[in-house]
């Protein structure tokens, strides 16, 4: 007898799913209103494609209004104000009689107080030094918009360059002995 009824419940469920084995495997599989989606047909999938096909992604780096005019020189180049041009100093700079510079790196700013240029000696955010400079048209033959350098200038002193968008300028230090 359960062989009998074991066989009976196979033939009817194997039966009653013998709709699964018409076309694809999931078409018929639940309801097709799952998770509030409404049908689509084929050819409303295919123009849905088509659509997103044809729309162009803006690109988010551009930006709106009157700087889209804006080209890319000039985005870096304001990028590269923030940064400091760093000097390694390879030797010990004279400030004044009792006052030395070490050897050292230092990142260099160029400010202009009552109108005179100063470089500006940093590590981290501590001032080291400030020292007076000559304003130059001349670039230096440099081959960037901000830079710093130091050229040799004689046995006793050193010429430190710099270069930022809003000036070029030149100090002659004494080498501490």
């Amino acid at each position: 007898m359960r062989k009998i009824l074991t066989a009976l419940f196979a033939i009817i469920f194997f039966a009653g799913n013998a709709s699964f084995a018409e076309g694809e495997i999931w078409d018929y599989f639940g309801d097709q209103n799952v998770y509030g989606q409404k049908p689509v047909s084929d050819k409303e999938f295919e123009q849905a494609l088509e659509s997103k096909k044809k729309k162009k992604k803006r690109d988010k780096n551009i930006p709106k209004g009157e700087e889209f005019h804006q080209s890319n020189e000039t985005q870096f180049i304001k990028q590269a104000g923030e940064e400091l041009p760093v000097l390694c100093v390879p030797v010990s700079i004279k400030l004044s009689e009792n006052e030395i510079l070490p050897v050292g790196h230092y990142q260099v700013a160029g400010e202009k107080k009552n109108g005179k240029p100063y470089l500006k000696f940093y590590q981290s955010h501590y001032l080291m030094a400030e020292i007076p400079a000559v304003e130059t048209p001349d670039d230096f033959n440099q081959e960037t918009v901000h830079f710093v350098d130091i050229l040799n200038n004689g046995e006793k002193q050193i010429k430190i360059i710099f270069g930022s968008i809003d000036f070029n300028a030149y100090s002659l230090v004494d080498i501490a002995e």
